[in-house]
């Protein structure tokens, strides 16, 4: 895309004058559709005024932070506009977390309100019990739960002041080393990353897209940025949650042509009669959060040949963004080049710089970089404007970067490294396994034992002992895992990764 037909600068502007600038631009034209219903720009814009006004009365102030804790639904990215029109800060938990994790993050964050939907509320209600801050529901509320409907019934909100530097939003890491951080974002960083992603023209313009992932991850923020940046209107199909039969039918439905997924969702559509539904309308399907094993790429090549399934990378820290496949790249195995301007760096134990094709740490710095973690800003992870991501990577010749696996993943047996995806891939490749997750496990005698947990398709006979062999078979003496164990389901995080920290806890 001609970076000259773009109608804002990616930095520079909160977040809340430029969604004025796209709602007085697109008005009905652009739409968002869920479970049946629809809403325009216009409309969610009204709406956002309104509740932005519900919001200060109740006592929401600038730099406040505002828990929203619901699953997908146009109230979400109604309430993250909402909350940016008045310089409060947007605070994005999973509908998943435990109660102890959620109030974890009201009391750590120092929120003044958490904004949730019936199903949630006895959890968020528990959850800030003896805390200072308020809870209000959408729909109907009793006692002292305010209704969000309620809020949104007044009139318009004007905007308030907001330095482009100011914190938009502060979300919390998954916690697999320990309690949660909170990752502080500003205006400009996401800001950046979202008209970043549209200046690489990875979305079809004028498309339909179909968004099942959580809109409370750093992912869904990019997604309720992206639209500020856009050059045409385009037509949003949000999903609740993902559900593969359902995935289906909207594509069906709507004539989707593009959207974001993670491995996970591809591997269990694979597992679905895909020949029996129309999915001549799909062009496009971009896939994040984990490495796309390669087995699953060319089972959608094989069975759904129109379809160009893409890799990018990033992390909360970056905003969401590093790199992004262009299209017609045909790189499979790789992630992308370095999204416009996001440097790469592979940087080497001993913190020189990796030659051309080296595996090691991968360091990204960019204009979405956090500002800081919240209430520890100095963090070993970034140094000297470098954020240092403890994942393995590599770079080829023309700057497509390769992740290998997370550094922390990585099983050192006898003094050699393995690294976990490369076994998973090759069991990937066995008949029965529909899924596969390897972890190193203490051992006396070699440092580290590999370990495969291993899900079969349905039906499947194979047994352990005969998965051990196949792993012999196929990979070195170093590589192969001494034990397999079969699972109904491996383990995953509530953004559908696979949960090793659940797996090496058994």
């Amino acid at each position: 895309m001609d970076p000259s037909c773009m109608l804002t600068e990616p930095t520079g502007t909160p977040l809340h004058v430029l969604a004025e600038e796209a709602w007085a631009r697109f008005g009905e034209q652009s739409t968002l559709v869920f479970e049946g219903q629809e809403h325009t720009t216009a409309a969610m814009g009204t709406w956002a005024r309104r509740l932005g006004t519900g919001l200060r009365a109740a006592g929401v102030g600038p730099g406040d932070r505002v828990i929203v804790c619901m699953a997908n639904c146009p109230e979400v990215l109604v309430a993250y506009h909402a909350i940016w029109r008045i310089g409060a800060v947007v605070t994005p938990v999973l509908f998943l977390l435990s109660e102890d994790e959620l109030r974890h993050v009201l009391a750590d964050s120092g929120a003044v309100l958490a904004l949730t939907t019936p199903e949630f509320l006895p959890k968020v209600a528990a959850a800030a019990a003896g805390l200072d801050v308020r809870v209000a529901v959408t729909g109907p509320a009793s006692g002292a739960v305010l209704s969000l409907d309620e809020l949104a019934a007044g009139g318009e909100a004007a905007l308030v002041p907001r330095d482009p530097a100011d914190m938009a939003a502060l979300l919390y890491t998954g916690g697999t080393t320990g309690r949660a951080k909170g990752v502080v974002l500003s205006h400009d960083a996401l800001s950046y990353s979202a008209w970043a992603i549209t200046l690489a023209g990875t979305e079809l313009q004028d498309s339909v897209a179909l968004v099942p992932l959580p809109l409370a991850h750093a992912y869904g923020l990019m997604v309720s940025a992206m639209s500020l940046h856009a050059v045409h209107p385009g037509r949003v199909v949000l999903m609740r949650w993902f559900e593969p039969a359902g995935w289906l039918r909207l594509v069906e439905q709507e004539r989707v042509q593009t959207g974001a997924v993670v491995p996970t969702m591809l591997r269990l559509l694979l597992d679905q009669p895909l020949e029996e539904h129309d999915l001549s309308s799909l062009r496009r399907l971009g896939s994040g959060s984990a490495p796309l094993p390669r087995e699953v790429h060319a089972g959608w090549a094989r069975r759904v040949p129109n379809v160009e399934i893409t890799e990018g990378y990033g992390c909360t820290e970056t905003g969401a963004l590093a790199t992004c496949t262009p299209p017609g790249a045909n790189r499979v195995g790789s992630v992308g080049p370095a999204a416009p301007g996001v440097e790469l760096r592979i940087e080497l134990p001993d913190g020189s710089a990796a030659p051309e094709g080296t595996d090691g740490e991968v360091c990204v710095r960019t204009p979405s970089m956090m500002t800081g973690y919240w209430r520890s800003p100095e963090d070993e992870a970034l140094r000297d404007g470098w954020f240092h991501t403890g994942d393995i990577g590599r770079l080829d010749a023309d700057g497509y970067l390769y992740v290998v696996d997370r550094l922390k993943d990585v099983i050192l047996r006898g003094g050699f490294n393995v690294y976990p995806r490369d076994v998973e891939e090759v069991f990937l490749e066995h008949p029965d396994v529909a899924n596969c997750a390897v972890v190193g496990r203490p051992d006396p005698e070699h440092g580290e034992e590999v370990i495969a947990y291993v899900q079969l398709h349905p039906g499947a006979t194979v047994d352990a002992a005969a998965l051990v062999a196949y792993g012999r078979a196929h990979l070195s003496a170093v590589k192969y895992p001494r034990e397999v164990h079969l699972l109904d389901s491996l383990p995953l995080t509530s953004i559908g990764k696979l949960d090793r920290k659940a797996l090496r806890a058994g």
